[in-house]
């Protein structure tokens, strides 16, 4: 009888991994904290890269689905200088690899691939312990318990599972993101939606000063930015976020000297920023086989925001799928292959982008070429 697979966690990679073993007519369930799909927000674009997500979708035998989801245009490019001069331009002509999509919608494909019943929600993880011969057992808020002889850990940042596979924790990076939106911008806020163009929009300070940002054209005319600040966690806060207009008027005097149309990123939304402190795992994180437990994902390596985290945790999600198929009847041959290929891939993603990049940096990472 093939070894039913218990996973924590139902983002990407954890639905990626559920599909790739229900394909393979292995079972899998699903414990998720949130409530139900539609419990919070799903996150923004995410460009589906043509050497790791793209893969993993197929792998899931999805592909069809996922091109349905593709925003068209979306994979325009603008940098702009702090005064909004363009420093570099790049149109969506049709032949980018990296197709874009709304988190939530690739989130709920990979939820509708499965059948019924796989994700138990409202299952959120408190604490895992070992047993015998390769066995855990998850404890849950609810006071229940799961038994299984392989868990996977796909649980994101703050894992329960990476504990008992390893002693590190996520560190603060030395900056955050303050996340905002501007709704239906082509109509009350044209100049803005004009600066952030057809796709993505990377405004920064050639000075290097660590404030910098990323907005996302998503449905709808909706502008979704991802406001950057280096700074230490105290000076966040420092900053009253129960008072959203207070918070987001601090963040903007950070900005002083910018141009209206970019800082009315963070001034003219309707709803309250959101802080998001950045963390990151230890470079070339890694841990020794422990029998019938592995991780994916955010659980396995968390980074910075590098633009690979989701396709990441989705290839993870699909490599440890497929090695699982190649040996039904052995767990630890199953684990070890697909470790074996983890570990270096990480960080080689973890190595790309650097933790702290300075403007020319952020050029090269988003064009290829010299400032």
């Amino acid at each position: 009888m093939r070894t039913p697979v218990t996973i924590i966690g139902a983002g990407l990679g954890g639905l990626v991994l559920a599909r790739v073993l229900h394909l393979h007519g292995i079972p899998v369930t699903v414990h998720e904290a949130d409530p139900s799909p539609t419990a919070r927000s799903q996150g923004g674009m995410l460009d589906i890269h043509e050497h790791s997500g793209q893969l993993a979708l197929a792998a899931a035998d999805v592909t069809d689905e996922f091109r349905g989801l593709v925003l068209e245009g979306r994979q325009a490019l603008r940098l702009l200088d702090r005064d909004g001069t363009v420093l570099f331009e790049k149109d969506d002509d049709g032949t980018g690899t990296s197709p874009e999509v709304q988190r939530g919608e690739l989130r709920r494909l990979l939820l509708d691939a499965l059948p019924d019943g796989t994700v138990r929600w409202g299952h959120k993880a408190t604490g895992v312990r070992a047993l015998t011969e390769g066995r855990h057992e998850v404890t849950f808020a609810d006071g229940t318990t799961a038994v299984t002889n392989l868990l996977v850990g796909a649980d994101g940042a703050w894992s329960r599972v990476r504990p008992l596979l390893s002693a590190a924790t996520p560190a603060y990076v030395g900056r955050s993101f303050v996340e905002t939106f501007l709704h239906d911008a082509d109509a009350h806020h044209p100049a803005t939606a004009k600066a952030v163009g057809g796709g993505t929009l990377v405004a920064l300070d050639p000075d290097g000063n660590g404030t910098w940002f990323v907005a996302h054209r998503e449905k709808g005319g909706t502008l979704h930015a991802y406001i950057t600040l280096t700074r230490p966690q105290d000076w966040f806060a420092a900053v009253d976020f129960t008072d959203p207009a207070a918070a987001a008027a601090r963040i903007a005097e950070e900005y002083d000297g910018w141009a209206p149309e970019l800082t009315a990123l963070i001034t003219a939304g309707r709803t309250a920023p959101v802080l998001r402190p950045l963390h990151a795992l230890p470079d070339g994180h890694r841990w020794d086989r422990l029998p019938g437990a592995t991780l994916l994902g955010d659980a396995a390596h968390l980074t910075a925001p590098n633009g690979e985290g989701a396709n990441l945790a989705m290839q993870d999600g699909a490599e440890l799928g497929q090695a699982i198929a190649a040996h039904p009847d052995d767990i630890e041959a199953a684990l070890t292959a697909y470790e074996r290929g983890l570990f270096p891939r990480s960080a080689a993603a973890a190595a790309a982008a650097p933790r702290n990049p300075t403007p020319q940096e952020l050029i090269r990472f988003f064009t290829g070429r010299e400032s």
